[in-house]
């Protein structure tokens, strides 16, 4: 009985949805780069710490 209430939650939540349009789109695209963008500089300062901080065990 679970699987079907699962499956009628699934139908209602995509008679839900609808489709985005494009300057939806282009917002979602410029927060996710943001995002990206964000996260892969705080790992390269990261990088370059400890490399700074390895580089005086040589």
């Amino acid at each position: 009985m679970k699987i079907k209430a699962l499956l009628n939650s699934m139908i209602n939540t995509l008679r839900l949805t609808r489709k985005t349009s494009f300057e939806e789109f282009k917002l979602y695209l410029k927060l996710v780069l943001i995002g990206v963008g964000v996260v892969g500089g705080i790992g390269f300062i990261i990088k370059v710490i400890a490399s700074f901080l390895t580089l005086g065990r040589r």
